[in-house]
């Protein structure tokens, strides 16, 4: 029998059984396309064998889906299923939704928004505009904090000592042609977002893409969440989207008052 040594495992590993399971599944679920086991166990640091044990024991409660004709794993119905029911918990579909498409119907752009995860945020809910040519994203993906516009209004608004903690920690590669790449600069314009109440990014996450965010505020202050507007560059201006922030304030508020306190 083949064993590993610790030492050949990553110090940032789980040594647990549940620990190693779940990064699995959140591996898989950052997969949705799907993923073989070889590419779950290098990217996990757990053994192909220990992996292919645990994943297919998620395949059994209906998390994973092993796809046989490409040989990869898949989120399964239940993982979906535990998604949908943890955004009814937060209301990103029954309450967000409706502010949401208000919003598009108004702006005709695309209405995103966003929560902190860590040094990312975390897309949690999506609509897109009514034009033949806009911007997509994909809920339960992760983006950067540096180079987006809601990215750096949930480090403005956040408490203090995470603030601080975010602008030292986060990751600055660049991601388009106007990303910011220095630390002191990316300070500067998280403290001018603050003061302003609203952040942009101007061609710095992707090029062509321009977008304007506000912070979902709940009613003790606290940043629950951000709500952006975002647009093709060749069809909105940044004046275009800051005139919008007026409206994205609106909606934050009203958010911010229905949204679940949690």
């Amino acid at each position: 029998m083949h064993s590993v040594s610790t030492s050949d495992v990553p110090a940032d590993v789980p040594p647990d059984v549940l620990g190693r399971a779940i990064r699995l599944l959140v591996l898989v679920g950052e997969h949705p396309h799907g993923i073989t086991l070889s590419a779950l166990a290098r990217e996990s640091g757990v053994p192909v064998s220990t992996s292919h044990r645990l994943v297919n024991s998620l395949c059994r409660e209906g998390l994973v889906e092993f796809e046989a004709a490409g040989k990869r794993y898949k989120p399964g119905l239940r993982l979906f299923q535990l998604g949908q029911q943890a955004g009814q918990v937060y209301g990103f579909a029954g309450t967000a939704l409706p502010v949401m498409q208000r919003v598009t119907r108004q702006t005709e752009e695309a209405t995103l928004m966003s929560v902190l995860d860590g040094t990312r945020h975390l897309y949690v809910h999506y609509v897109d505009g009514p034009q033949p040519v806009g911007v997509r994203s994909d809920p339960g993906r992760h983006g950067p904090l540096h180079c987006t516009s809601m990215g750096k209004v949930l480090m403005a608004f956040a408490p203090d000592d995470v603030r601080t903690d975010l602008l030292e920690r986060v990751d600055l590669t660049p991601h388009g042609p106007n990303s910011i790449t220095d630390r002191d600069v990316l300070r500067a314009t998280v403290a001018r977002a603050a003061e302003r109440g609203y952040a942009t990014a101007d061609e710095e996450h992707h090029r062509g893409l321009r977008a304007v965010a506000v912070p979902v505020l709940r009613p003790d202050g606290s940043v629950f969440a951000a709500l952006s507007t975002a647009a093709p560059a060749f069809r909105r201006d940044m004046d275009d989207l800051i005139a919008l922030v007026p409206l994205l304030q609106s909606a934050a508020s009203e958010l911010g008052v229905r949204l679940p306190a949690r």
